[in-house]
């Protein structure tokens, strides 16, 4: 049964019709800071950020669905993943999410937390509670393990992904769906890890040196990997190269978030989304950082609370926010 209040947000959304534009009955919960004229041409002067849904625990991973015009986002406490429509508002679209058995004390986060879709349409998405990368196929719901170990030792708790066009999948695997983190017995791999899962279901473990790796997204040409870092001493965005074979080079610095968190902003660096002109929407303190390919900071899309990620939907139209315990939209000019 779906909480009343999130019913009752969802039905107040249904006037989001078109590219969430004649949003009058959607009540506005965020603001744009504009830090550069450009951002004009992402995102329309006195466009507000609408409240689409609310009542979810912590909301999470959204990834558009074009072929059913619909938003897939999870609630990885609450082992859900809802489905939203202009038309129905939100509604419960798999629980279990995640985790089929019960849960046990030593698992926080038993749903699926990061979500994408390959070439073929079906989900893609880690699995905190499993544990594992697993593919979903949308019509049945049936689910298939992809990986769940690296070197016969299991994942911590998978946390967000993508997939190229080859059909390999980068995911990050830190501890936050473990309930004592860093220090459960559950943890078989001593580090939070950066991997690469090939189609031939190969794993490669990319980078191993950073305590809080999280979002992770590809630029359009497939020549760049964006990681964020959920490191409260070290907020960043990195972007690391990658070669003809799928496999990264030595990262840099792409975004620095230091002063938004010094300055008490809500959040930490975490989902992140590439749009097709190669524009970036990193979360992180503050809100949505909208940047250019080169790192120009362009503004930041804001609600309050904390921003935990972000898709780009309706072809480019709509940037979809997961916002704490609520589900957000922003129209967008171009992405």
């Amino acid at each position: 049964m779906i909480d009343r209040r999130m019913m009752l947000a969802g039905l107040a959304a249904v006037p989001l019709l078109d590219a969430v534009g004649a949003a009058a009955k959607a009540p506005v919960i965020g603001t744009v800071r504009r830090l550069d004229p450009a951002l004009d041409r992402i995102v329309a002067p006195g466009a507000s950020v609408t409240r689409l849904a609310e009542g979810f625990r912590w909301a999470e991973g959204p990834v558009w669905v074009p072929g059913s015009n619909c938003l897939l986002f999870g609630d990885p406490p609450s082992n859900t993943v809802h489905r939203w429509t202009a038309a129905k508002g939100v509604e419960i679209f798999l629980r279990p999410s995640g985790l089929q058995t019960p849960v046990p004390a030593a698992i926080r986060e038993p749903g699926l937390n990061g979500l994408a879709l390959d070439a073929r349409g079906w989900l893609i998405a880690a699995d905190s509670g499993s544990r594992a990368i697993v593919r979903i196929d949308l019509a049945t719901r049936q689910r298939e393990t992809l990986a769940d170990r690296f070197d016969g030792k299991r994942f911590n708790s998978p946390n967000d992904l993508c997939v190229a066009r080859s059909g390999a999948i980068y995911f990050t695997d830190p501890t936050y769906g473990l309930a004592e983190g860093d220090d459960s017995p559950l943890r078989e791999v001593a580090w939070c890890g950066l991997y690469r899962l090939s189609p031939d279901g190969r794993v490669d473990l990319l980078d191993r040196s950073h305590r809080r790796p999280n979002g992770v997204a590809l630029s359009p040409d497939e020549r760049t990997l964006y990681l964020s870092l959920s490191d409260e001493t070290r907020p960043e965005v990195l972007a690391y190269p990658l070669g003809t074979d799928g496999m990264t080079g030595e990262s840099r610095q792409f975004l620095d978030m230091r002063a938004q968190h010094d300055a008490g902003r809500p959040g930490l660096p975490d989902g992140i989304k590439v749009g097709a002109s190669g524009h970036v929407f990193a979360t992180g303190p503050g809100g949505v950082h909208v940047c250019t390919a080169d790192a120009r900071l362009l503004g930041v899309i804001e609600t309050g609370k904390a921003i935990a990620n972000c898709a780009i939907g309706k072809g480019g139209k709509v940037l979809f926010l997961t916002s704490s315990d609520s589900l957000a939209a922003i129209p967008l000019r171009s992405s």
